[in-house]
């Protein structure tokens, strides 16, 4: 099946005052797609989400967003932090509904439900754990029913089983919905776990767009799952040879 072209980045720049951060990106996002961006902290993951978000004006170059440039909020994304955001004074349902007009309640269950906390609806908050909080948070932005979901980091605080849980959810809800995804991640594991593709940004620019060819769901015991995260991941830290072998065994 033929796949659209969603969203496309040309030649994206961003500086902050002598500091270039973006250096030139040129990316093509396909319809459905789930992709990871990976690299060092400070690379310009964080804020390359933020500019297709519209959060953030770029400093130069063109977003296209079906077929047209972003002027300003891309009302066709929603982000996810990595803390939830939530509004403590609000009861869960209420924080699932902002920005929701007309009879929208039962559009906002039905967002609960897909993340398995309806039963919460009624209840604040503070009385959830930090995954629960993040379901939330992933349930508010689905509610929307976006184009496209920008995942900023937002497993980065939680611990390695919540995690594992959530990677789950995620995949299972894109693989529902087939809705396009880009995800920012330290974890070299788990961008390979979730995405078709995997983009390493370095020194401003695009490194590495990896097309990941497993099937899934994907298993860690998988040899090509090690022959990918390692890969990616001797890229970002500098240690693959001229010929594109790994140099030093690394785990993040």
């Amino acid at each position: 099946m033929d796949q659209k072209e969603l969203l496309v980045l040309k030649d994206v720049k961003k500086s902050y005052s002598s500091l270039s951060v973006l250096k030139g990106i040129n990316l093509t996002f396909q319809q459905g797609e789930f992709i990871s961006i990976v690299g060092k902290s400070g690379c310009g993951k964080s804020t390359l989400l933020r500019i297709i978000a519209g959060l953030e004006a770029a400093g130069g170059g063109r977003i296209m967003m079906n077929g047209s440039e972003l002027q300003s909020l891309n009302e066709a994304a929603r982000i996810m932090f990595q803390d939830g955001r939530l509004l403590p004074w609000k009861k869960i349902l209420q924080n699932i509904g902002l920005g929701l007009s007309g009879d929208w309640r039962e559009k906002a269950l039905e967002a609960l439900r897909s993340v398995g906390l309806e039963d919460r609806a009624h209840q604040y908050p503070s009385s959830l754990s930090g995954g629960q909080k993040q379901r939330v948070a992933l349930a508010r932005a689905l509610v929307h029913e976006p184009q496209l979901l920008l995942l900023d980091e937002p497993l980065g605080a939680l611990d390695a089983l919540t995690r594992l849980e959530m990677q789950r959810l995620i995949e299972a809800i894109w693989q529902k919905n087939r809705l396009t995804t880009i995800l920012v991640t330290h974890d070299v594991e788990e961008a390979v776990m979730l995405s078709d593709r995997v983009i390493v940004l370095k020194d401003g620019n695009v490194a590495v767009d990896q097309v990941i060819e497993m099937p899934r769901p994907r298993q860690r015991a998988n040899p090509a799952f090690t022959k990918y995260s390692e890969e990616i991941l001797a890229e970002i830290m500098g240690t693959r040879s001229a010929r594109g072998t790994v140099l030093v065994a690394l785990s993040h």
